[in-house]
């Protein structure tokens, strides 16, 4: 997908495409190195994700401006992309000829942002979990025990569960994997 969209892109006359990665641990470097207008990044990517990529972009290479662009238009991530710097978020469903155009539009400046995706997020409202209840949740995601939890985190598993038990509540859900799994579809993780 990123090979073919980067062929279509690179027939406009105005824009060039300087690097293309797969992996979000080589955002930032292959940026410094190559200092785009845009970064075009998805979200769910191999290593770092295109949200904290598009933090280290705003802290390291402010002049570069990030477009997000990915097929999960969920309005949690709306918001993280908001908050991490992005100028723009797209769904991958439009036709490249909008995507060019939205490149035009945040490099003059502009926030680009899908309306239907816009109008979610404000009903949506804002993410009620605490950072310490998002980092427990993303590290419950796959199964793991309260013990494990709370090695990897270093926080006593008292307070792993204390954590669970307020992100269940806010959740409005039964279980942990209820909770992260409700927590993912809002993008809140």
């Amino acid at each position: 997908m990123r090979g073919a969209l980067a062929l279509l892109l690179g027939l406009e006359e105005d824009i060039e495409i300087v690097a293309q990665v797969g992996d979000g641990d080589a955002i930032l470097p292959t940026a410094l190195d190559t200092r785009p207008d845009v970064a075009l990044l998805d979200i769910e990517l191999p290593g770092r994700s295109g949200l904290d990529a598009a933090a280290d972009l705003r802290a390291s290479l402010p002049e570069c401006r990030v477009l997000i662009l990915t097929t999960f238009g969920r309005p949690g991530y709306l918001r993280r992309a908001m908050e991490a710097g992005a100028c723009g978020f797209l769904v991958k469903d439009g036709p490249v000829e909008e995507l060019a155009a939205a490149i035009r539009r945040v490099l003059a400046g502009e926030r680009v942002i899908d309306p239907a995706l816009a109008a979610a997020a404000l009903s949506a409202g804002p993410n009620p979990l605490t950072q310490r209840e998002r980092d427990v949740l993303a590290t419950a995601v796959d199964g793991a025990t309260v013990a494990d939890i709370a090695a990897k985190l270093h926080l006593s598993p008292a307070t792993v569960r204390n954590y669970l038990s307020a992100a269940i509540g806010k959740t409005g859900t039964r279980n942990r994997m209820e909770a992260v799994r409700a927590a993912r579809q809002n993008g809140w993780l």
